[in-house]
């Protein structure tokens, strides 16, 4: 049964309530979109400005806790972090979290 049947049965009533239906299945999908799918988007949207404004020597903090400082940005997508001096490790861009980094960046600056 796809979308347009579901409809076309909802509208069907004797009793004038199609019109609601309608209503109330696009109020439904609106704020679903709202609370939804918009912030989702704004968050991977701030997520790739985040990386392409990524340079050397800025701290970052990997999703899996990694806290380094970054070395060289490679055109393949991935990067070279030192996480301790002369220890270096290659990790995915995708790898870094925006929020933590973020947050640990406010707490460095926070402690000077």
């Amino acid at each position: 049964m796809n979308l347009a049947t579901i409809f076309l049965m909802l509208g069907q009533g004797n009793s004038g309530a199609g019109g609601f239906q309608f209503v109330f299945i696009g109020l439904m999908i609106l704020i679903f979109w709202l609370f939804m799918i918009r912030p989702q988007a704004k968050k991977q949207k701030q997520q790739k400005e985040f990386l392409t404004k990524m340079q050397k020597g800025d701290k970052i903090v990997t999703i899996a806790g990694i806290h380094g400082t970054v070395n060289k940005i490679n055109d393949d997508g991935t990067m070279i972090i030192e996480i301790s001096p002369g220890s270096y490790i290659k990790i995915e861009k995708s790898a870094i979290s925006m929020d933590w980094t973020t947050n640990a960046n406010k707490a460095a600056t926070a402690t000077k």
